[in-house]
Parts: structure tokens; C-alpha cells; sequence
């Protein structure tokens, strides 16, 4: 059996997040708070003064609210140009722009053509990222709000960089970061691996749903596309000089149906199949499925994994066909929230008449996946989800339009405010560090057992 920490290092190895290959030395004895975040985070000493961060908050939400129809139109402009992952030119072109010209020191194409780091300094202390994301999904466009996040980090950071410009102390560092791909790209991981995060403490972001909840449950994800070979015949005349794909991938898809009965009820795999032959006269030669492996850690996923590719294989051996397993490099780990951070987050929504879910039914708090999960392994950090005035559900043609209209605009900036207000909580309170990166050594520690 497996550590905990070999089991974790096998998964984030294969997720492509290189800063993780020195795990493989590690002992079984080792226990991985003692050893991870000694790799992950960069200890520093913070020496900044108080400040009165209250009159900074009031700041920020001002600057906020005084900017909202320029917010609203780089908004608008990304729905109405949706780009896929990898390919959000214009998305990129625009938000840089803005930024230039509101004086932040902007890295254009950084480490990835769509990627970007905007900077605005303030002294020496905590170095606080603002997370954008603004890729569209095939067909329906922006039906996961991502042109709504890349409006709220601009927003925050507007309002962030008020209150620093106005501060009499000098509290720190401004990052805002555009992070392409997360729709099944995971640009986040390539920035990762870029050692883009490597000066960065605290991340943040705030997701549009159908819900308010502060504290969500993103699982870690494990994209597989599974290929059966067998061997074409006349499927009426000579059938049996075959060697049935279909039947094979037909096995498979029933046999993980089965599998998921003594699966644990916040694990998932789901899947389709995407090549189901050519004719239906002519035994399948080849065929093809894709399938996700979703689990509350990574440690889950990974043992997961392992019952799966028995169901993969067990088709091949049922039918007399060859079976190749095609695992995405970029897979997604579960999002670690921040206790302490999070808990800001929540104090500022509520002075905003704003009052979160922080546990919620289950069926509401459990989610899909992100990539900032993976962020969330390597720097705390938060992903809130914020309701836009709708009860459908994203990754819908439906909520591609809500996420387009005026209606959604108020809860959009007053997501901006939450955060941008936290933001200054840690910049204005150097002692906060201390506590939000105990947590961060804790959180990971459970999240390999």
C-alpha cells in the first residue's frame, strides 16, 4: 500500500505540476505536513505597519461602484467574442489594455499567449494575486460566467489599487493574473509549472452560480480517454472473424455503471462515448470513450483511478480486443479552501448586507472541478461561488444570458467589493499571514490522508 504521500505525488505528477517531482524521495514515514509546504511556500517576514483598513474598504467599494459602466463593457465585450481555451486573443488584447492604462505594470503573453500578470507595488510585505479567467465553451459561449470573473478581478483590483495609492503606509503588492484555460485547458496548472505562483501568497477569485456559498466542494478530476482495438469483418457474413471495439467499449461503460454502486457517494465517474465505429455493417475496429474520475482529494481520485482501469481492462480481456488508456497531463486537484481568508471573505460580504452558505445542502455545495484547486495547493487561497440573480444552472444556454445582462451586474461588483476588501484585510493586518499559512500547512496535511 501506498503512503499518503506517494499516492499525492503519483497524482499531481501526473497533473503535470513539476514543482510536486521532488515527492518521489520522500519516505513512507514522512509525514507531508512536515515536508510540503517547506517546498510549497517561500517563507517570508512581513514588516508592514497597521493601517486603518476600514477607511481603505470604503475606499475600494467606492472606486468600485464609480467605475461600474466601464467594468460592465469589458464585460460585455468578452460575452460577446467568446474564445475557447488557448484562444482568448481578444480577451487578453482588452484586459491588458485596461490595465495598462490604469498604470499597473502589465507582462503581456506571460508564460502562455493568453496569459497575463499585471502588477502594482506598494512597499515590501504580502503579495496578493487577483485571479481572472475568460474562456468561453464550445457552442454555448460563456455559460459558465468566465467574462464575469475577468470584470471582478479588474474590479477588485481597481478598487485594491485605490486604497494602496491612498494608504499612508506602504502594505505590500498588487498581482493581477489572467489565467487562460480553465474549461478543460488547465492554464492554471501550465502558470504553476511556469513558476508563475512562486512569489505570489495569497490567491483569490470569486466564481458566478446559482447560489451563494462561501466554502464550495470543487473535486479533483481525472480526464481519461479510453481506445479499444479490435478487427473488422463483415458484420452479417463473416462475423465472427471479428474482434468487437463496440462490444468492448459497450462492457466497459456497463462495467463502470456497476462499478459505481460501492463507490462512495462523493466520488463520481461519468463518461461517453465518443466513437461508437463506422458502419453498421462492419464489425467495430475502433472505438472510444471518454470518462472522468472525480474525488473529494487527490489521494481519492488516485485509488479511484486504479478500480477504473480494472473495468478498462477487464473489457478488453471479455471481448479479445487491446485497450490503450490516454490520461490529460493537466489534471485538476481539489480545491483547498483558506479557513482564514475564507472566513474574512464572509465578514466583508455581511457588512455588504450579503450573507453566505458556508455549508448548505450537499447536493448545492459539491461542485464540478477547477484548476484552482491546483492553485490552492500551492499558495492559500479562496474560489467562493456568488449567485447573479438565477436558479439555472451553469455550463447552460440559459445561463450564457444571464451572465450577458444588466441583471447580473450588482451581484458581480458586490463580489468585486467582498474581495478586494479581504484583500486589504491581509495587506493592512501583516499578522494574518502568520494564521493563513498555518492553515495552509494543516489543510494540506488533511488533504492527503
Amino acid at each position: 500500500m501506498l503512503s499518503s504521500v506517494a499516492r499525492m505525488h503519483t497524482f499531481l505528477k501526473d497533473s503535470g505540476l513539476r514543482n510536486f517531482r521532488h515527492l518521489g524521495s520522500l519516505k513512507r514515514s514522512d509525514k507531508l505536513c512536515h515536508v510540503l509546504p517547506t517546498f510549497l511556500y517561500i517563507n517570508k517576514s512581513y514588516t508592514s505597519a497597521m493601517a486603518d483598513s476600514s477607511s481603505l474598504k470604503q475606499i475600494a467599494c467606492s472606486t468600485i461602484e464609480n467605475r461600474k459602466e466601464e467594468l460592465n463593457q469589458l464585460s460585455q465585450k468578452i460575452w460577446c467574442n467568446p474564445e475557447l481555451k488557448y484562444e482568448e486573443h481578444q480577451a487578453h488584447d482588452l484586459l491588458t489594455g485596461f490595465l495598462e492604462k490604469e498604470r499597473f505594470k502589465v507582462e503581456r503573453n506571460h508564460h502562455l499567449p493568453t496569459a497575463f500578470k499585471a502588477i502594482y507595488e506598494s512597499g515590501l510585505g504580502v503579495t496578493v494575486a487577483v485571479i481572472c479567467e475568460y474562456d468561453a465553451l464550445p457552442e454555448i459561449g460563456h455559460a459558465c460566467g468566465h467574462n464575469l470573473i475577468a470584470e471582478l478581478g479588474v474590479a477588485a483590483s481597481l478598487g485594491i489599487k485605490a486604497a494602496l495609492e491612498q494608504s499612508n503606509s506602504k502594505l505590500g503588492k498588487l498581482v493581477v493574473l489572467g489565467t487562460p484555460a480553465e474549461e478543460m485547458g488547465g492554464g492554471k496548472i501550465d502558470l504553476i509549472n511556469a513558476g508563475a505562483f512562486s512569489d505570489i501568497d495569497i490567491a483569490m477569485m470569486a466564481h458566478p452560480k446559482a447560489f451563494d456559498i462561501s466554502r464550495p466542494i470543487a473535486l479533483a478530476n481525472a480526464i481519461v480517454t479510453v481506445r479499444y482495438r479490435g478487427r473488422p469483418a463483415h458484420a452479417s457474413s463473416l462475423p465472427w472473424m471479428g474482434l468487437n471495439a463496440l462490444d468492448a467499449a459497450v462492457m466497459c461503460y456497463q462495467g463502470i455503471a456497476c462499478m459505481r454502486q460501492q463507490m462512495k457517494p462523493t466520488c463520481r465517474i461519468h463518461g461517453i462515448i465518443t466513437n461508437g465505429g463506422a458502419a453498421a455493417n462492419v464489425i467495430p475496429e475502433l472505438t472510444e470513450l471518454e470518462f472522468m474520475v472525480r474525488g473529494p482529494t487527490v489521494v481519492e481520485v488516485e485509488e479511484l483511478k486504479k478500480k477504473a482501469i480494472q473495468c478498462f481492462e477487464a473489457a478488453a480481456t471479455m471481448t479479445g480486443c487491446t485497450v490503450e488508456l490516454e490520461w490529460v497531463p493537466n489534471a485538476y486537484a481539489n480545491m483547498v479552501t483558506n479557513s482564514t481568508l475564507i472566513s474574512l471573505y464572509e465578514e466583508n460580504a455581511s457588512k455588504l448586507g450579503w450573507h453566505h452558505h458556508t455549508e448548505g445542502k450537499p447536493e448545492l455545495k459539491t461542485s464540478g472541478s477547477t484548476d484552482m484547486g491546483n492553485v490552492s495547493y500551492v499558495v492559500p487561497s479562496i474560489h467562493p461561488f456568488f449567485n447573479i440573480g438565477t436558479d439555472v444552472s451553469n455550463h447552460s444556454r440559459v445561463f450564457t444570458e444571464v451572465a450577458g445582462s444588466p441583471g447580473a451586474q450588482p451581484y458581480t461588483l458586490r463580489a468585486a467589493k467582498a474581495l478586494a476588501m479581504t484583500a486589504l484585510d491581509v495587506l493592512s493586518q501583516p499578522q494574518l499571514i502568520n494564521r493563513i499559512k498555518e492553515d495552509f500547512q494543516k489543510d494540506l496535511e488533511t488533504n492527503s490522508s
